[in-house]
This record gives structure tokens, C-alpha cells and sequence, in this order.
């Protein structure tokens, strides 16, 4: 059976209607997030693991919400792409003072496990994901 493909536009697509947890706005419209911000190689062997790198740009290099929207980014991903995928999700190089510790955070299977057991983090969340089905 052949793979489909899938590139940073699909991805972006995916992504681009989250909502911001703290404003009505999406995260496209905030330009957190950028088709040119992804990176995707689909490995044709099936027993090596696909990859998407996805940057994000916080509004503020202090933003408190670049760890809640990192989440929701995961989240989205998750639930959206193959399992044949593993999915980094980072903030943008100098982007954010914390960089490193969102980073890990973000990264940590057990941290987003713990994360999404809260019913509160997971409830903004869902949040934040409500618009994630509208396209353009």
C-alpha cells in the first residue's frame, strides 16, 4: 500500500484555525503560526517514522500561553496525522525567553501526558481546537 504524502500546507491547514487561548483571534491571524514555520520528511520505509517539525512565533517573547498553545498544537496533530509520524513542536529560535524550558515541555510525552489528564488544561484546550475544523 502506498503512503500518501503529506506536506507543510496540509499541516498548516491543520493548524492555522486554532484559536488563541487568550484572544477571538486564530493563531494564523496572529501569525503565530506559518506555513514556512514547518518542516515534513515522509520516510517511504515503512519501518522508520515520518516527521513533522512545527515552529511557532509567540505574539510576546514573555507570552504565559506559548506552553497552552504548543499543547493545543500537539493535540491538533495527534488526533489529525498518521501514526506513522512523530511530531516536534518548538518555539522559534529567540522567539520567547523561556525557549528552552516550553521546548522540553513540549516535547516530553510524560509532561503532555500529565498536561492533558487535567480536566482544566485539557477543557482550554478543547478550546482553543473548537475553531480548528474551519478551513481558510
Amino acid at each position: 500500500q502506498i503512503e500518501e504524502k503529506i506536506d507543510s500546507q496540509e499541516i498548516f491547514d491543520l493548524i492555522r484555525s486554532i484559536t488563541d487561548p487568550e484572544h477571538p483571534l486564530t493563531l494564523e491571524q496572529l501569525a503565530v503560526v506559518d506555513s514556512s514555520y514547518i518542516k515534513v520528511t515522509n520516510n517511504p520505509d515503512r519501518s522508520k517514522q515520518s516527521h513533522v517539525l512545527l515552529e511557532f512565533q509567540p505574539t510576546i517573547p514573555h507570552c504565559s500561553m506559548a506552553t497552552l498553545i504548543g499543547l493545543s498544537l500537539r493535540v491538533r496533530l495527534l488526533r489529525s496525522l498518521p501514526s506513522r509520524f512523530k511530531v516536534d513542536i518548538r518555539v522559534r529560535e529567540g522567539s520567547h525567553q523561556s525557549e528552552n524550558a516550553v521546548n522540553k515541555q513540549l516535547n516530553d510525552k510524560e509532561r503532555v501526558a500529565a498536561a492533558l489528564e487535567n480536566s482544566h488544561l485539557l477543557g482550554v484546550v478543547q478550546g482553543c481546537l473548537s475553531s480548528a475544523s474551519r478551513r481558510g
